[in-house]
């Protein structure tokens, strides 16, 4: 995940950003929408390892689980409980959605954890599609099953008149920057971490704080397990809270 540092002169050089550098997988030049990418070999592998472990895994559906399908299930009811409690019974019917998000984010996290590997989510591009996405599906969710009364969600019936107008550009423009919060925030945050430990990495080539950098490393890799599941989670629950608004806009 971090390429070494060296000396230059009295100084230490080192590259924290170059690790989120798109490369073509094979050559070098121009990259088109149709170059296959170290992007999409980690995306590629991610869904492969969705596949071997809620396909394959659990093929068998055995009364007495294995590991692999005992984390499956584990996984299945925890996703399957959030939807219901933050959507309503009527929000289940997208648990294919909201449980595939989940498992591409949590896997591309954990994956990008892995030496010489890349994260897909440290990347805006990717991020945005899946949180323009999730924007997109839910205000046609809204419109679809609400019709035009989907715009009361941003019109406030118990606020004093006069403040109506006012409370509604705010939450108009408040649900438009959605995306982009929900799409910056998990790339932000991973990012973030990569590049600090990156960046401590660098420190290790000097022997007298090597042992306090290589200590800060393991720390921070430990913090990063952390937050790849959060981040996770905290992408699906928001999407939760954005589905449950648009099939109960005036709740």
């Amino acid at each position: 995940m971090a390429e070494e540092a060296h000396s230059e002169g009295s100084g230490l050089v080192f590259h924290p950003l170059d690790q989120f550098i798109v490369k073509p997988l094979f050559g070098e030049g121009p990259i088109h929408w149709y170059t296959p990418t170290n992007v999409t070999l980690w995306m590629t592998i991610a869904v492969l390892c969705i596949v071997a472990v809620f396909v394959v895994g659990t093929r068998g559906r055995a009364i007495i689980p294995t590991r692999v399908q005992s984390v499956a299930e584990v996984i299945y009811g925890f996703i399957y409980k959030m939807i219901e409690d933050v959507t309503g019974h009527d929000g289940v019917k997208y648990f294919p959605y909201i449980m595939t998000l989940f498992l591409f984010i949590l896997f591309s996290n954990y994956l990008g954890l892995l030496p010489k590997s890349f994260t897909p989510t440290s990347h805006i591009a990717v991020t945005a599609v899946l949180g323009f996405g999730v924007f997109i599906i839910v205000t046609l969710i809204g419109f679809v099953k609400n019709g035009a009364s989907f715009l009361g969600l941003f019109w406030m019936a118990d606020s004093p008149a006069i403040l109506r107008p006012v409370i509604a550009v705010i939450e108009l423009i408040s649900y438009f920057v959605r995306p982009v919060s929900h799409s910056i925030r998990l790339a932000g945050n991973i990012m973030a971490g990569h590049a600090v430990i990156k960046v401590f990495a660098g420190f290790a080539a000097i022997a007298a704080i090597s042992p306090v950098s290589i200590l800060a490393i393991v720390a921070i890799y430990g913090l990063e397990v952390l937050v790849a599941g959060i981040q996770a989670y905290v992408f699906t629950i928001l999407t939760c809270v954005y589905l449950k608004d648009a099939l109960h806009p005036h709740h």
